[in-house]
């Protein structure tokens, strides 16, 4: 059975990246003309949404500069760590919701100093696959689809990035601790 399993997980996206094509081209669809349409918009895409990137970094980084990471981490630390919760965790369920690229950078710090197999690492680990970079997928499709009123998309975003995060967690002290 894991055989069967590895197999199947080797050749899933090969034969998927070869039938999606294939299938277009049965159904009579101008393959590369298509793909190269695409591509031009995907490009004025990028293009478009720059000034909305630049906001959302310039305010991450005056948060962490301000060092009111460093105080939410330093004021929640000990009831976390009541709750037999690792208090350097708390700052990746900070920066998750804001960059992909920092809160990697930070798991990836936890897991150099703490390593793989331990609560912390396991814990990082299990919240970057929990959880979402919820403020930039919201700055990208609403920036490139031009929404300017978001309604409950950010309310709904951080809720599901807080369960997530507390899943992570939960699960983690279940299976591992």
């Amino acid at each position: 059975m894991l055989e069967m399993i590895n197999l199947l997980s080797t050749w899933a996206i090969p034969v998927l990246i070869a039938f999606i094509p294939l299938f277009a081209y049965t159904k009579r669809v101008p393959v590369y003309e298509s793909f190269v349409d695409g591509a031009k918009d995907g490009f004025s895409t990028a293009i478009s949404i720059i000034p909305h990137l630049v906001g959302m970094m310039v305010a991450i980084s005056v948060f962490r500069a301000s060092g009111a990471l460093e105080f939410l981490v330093g004021w929640t630390g000990p009831f976390l760590q009541g709750l037999g919760v690792p208090s350097e965790i708390l700052p990746l369920g900070m920066l998750r919701p804001l960059t992909g690229t920092g809160s990697l950078a930070y798991t990836t710090e936890l897991i150099h100093t703490y390593g793989p197999d331990s609560m912390i690492g396991r814990i990082a680990s299990t919240i970057q696959g929990s959880t979402d970079t919820t403020l930039y997928v919201l700055t990208v499709y609403f920036g490139a689809v031009g929404i300017r009123n978001g309604r409950y998309a950010l309310k709904v975003g951080l809720f599901s990035d807080v369960i997530g995060f507390v899943a992570a967690i939960a699960v983690c002290l279940f299976v591992f601790g």
